[in-house]
């Protein structure tokens, strides 16, 4: 089979012919569908030796959909074999109490493991066939469409999971602000509008991305400049936001994020754009405000995902691209070129 391989730190990926897995005892065999690619991937490709704890080679893809192909020995309990899933990306130690209730994105032994998940350290999904350890790692899609499928196992969960961390502080009357419109930020717009009251407000540099916001039911999208935060400010009658959700993490919007929040607001960074924040009290943030950082989501958060997906309240903006295109793919995505959410499509 073909896979999408990182052969040691330092170097970009490349198509590799590997043997098709065999699942062991309790594992699972899934053959993909489709396997979304995000800037995470690029942290990991672009790490310096040691920074990560993870060890080359490994196939690439932690947003992976596609059909359960066969079970190991005792992978009862989850799919049969025909059934279309999406595979839950945050692998944990699977014993401790944070995993034994689905939160393995907060797994108590995450730093002694030397893997982060799926294609963070360990065989992911960027190949024909990706070998599952449990069957607890995969949530049914039913005839959700495989391209929309596989970014919600990330870009939708972590954006989820990032929305329900603020949700007290967006009641009737609220104003939440997206910073970021990309792959998370498009859909972090489309859930706060389907599980939220509050006025949304969406702002980017670009004016694509403002573009997507609007599509994706932004109430107002602000260009980001001079003028943001006085715009900002203006849009909620001068007493600032309630909830900024930070997708790009970069000093510019972390700054942003401690000039319009109201005090007692609520700032949640999901990106990892080299900013930071220092706090201190009292200090540059509001009083009162609450600070955040999401981590992907929890299985459970994952079947509300999909659920939300299926009904219609969340779609995904894809650009798909075959398999043998991920190198180019993995270029677009550095230079900023890809709309929404870039979907490597496996041969049928």
């Amino acid at each position: 089979m073909k896979a999408l391989r990182l052969k040691d730190w330092g170097q970009e990926p490349e198509l590799t012919d590997l043997d098709r897995p065999v699942p062991g005892p309790g594992e699972v065999l899934v053959r993909v569908e489709a396997a979304g690619l995000c800037h995470s991937d690029l942290h990991v490709l672009d790490a310096a030796p040691g920074a990560l704890p993870y060890r080359p080679p490994f196939t690439l893809g932690h947003e992976i959909a596609g059909r359960v192909a066969a079970l190991g020995p005792g992978a009862d309990g989850g799919p049969r074999p025909g059934e279309r899933v999406v595979v839950y990306g945050p692998w944990g130690c699977g014993s401790c109490t944070r995993c034994a209730a689905g939160q393995d994105n907060h797994c108590d032994r995450r730093d002694t493991l030397g893997w982060h998940g799926a294609g963070l350290g360990r065989d992911g999904g960027m190949a024909e066939y990706i070998l599952v350890p449990a069957a607890r790692h995969l949530v049914p899609i039913g005839d959700l469409p495989a391209d929309q499928a596989a970014p919600l196992s990330d870009a939708g969960l972590t954006s989820y999971h990032a929305v329900a961390g603020v949700r007290q502080a967006l009641g009737e009357g609220s104003t939440a602000v997206v910073l970021g419109v990309g792959g998370l930020g498009h859909l972090a717009v489309q859930i706060l509008r389907a599980t939220t009251p509050s006025r949304v407000l969406a702002v980017d540099l670009r004016p694509e991305a403002l573009a997507l916001a609007t599509r994706s039911g932004a109430h107002q999208s602000i260009p980001m400049d001079a003028d943001t935060a006085a715009a900002l400010r203006k849009a909620t009658g001068g007493v600032g936001v309630d909830a900024v959700l930070d997708f790009a993490g970069a000093q510019p919007t972390l700054d942003l994020a401690t000039e319009v929040l109201r005090p007692g607001g609520e700032l949640a960074i999901v990106g990892s754009g080299g900013g930071q924040l220092t706090v201190r009290k009292p200090g540059f943030l509001p009083p009162g405000v609450r600070l955040s950082l999401p981590f992907w989501g929890t299985r459970q958060e994952l079947t509300e995902v999909i659920a939300l997906a299926r009904s219609g309240a969340l779609r995904v903006e894809t650009e798909q691209l075959p398999l043998p295109s991920a190198p180019d793919a993995v270029d677009r995505l550095r230079r900023g070129r890809i709309r929404g959410r870039a979907v490597l499509v496996m041969p049928t």
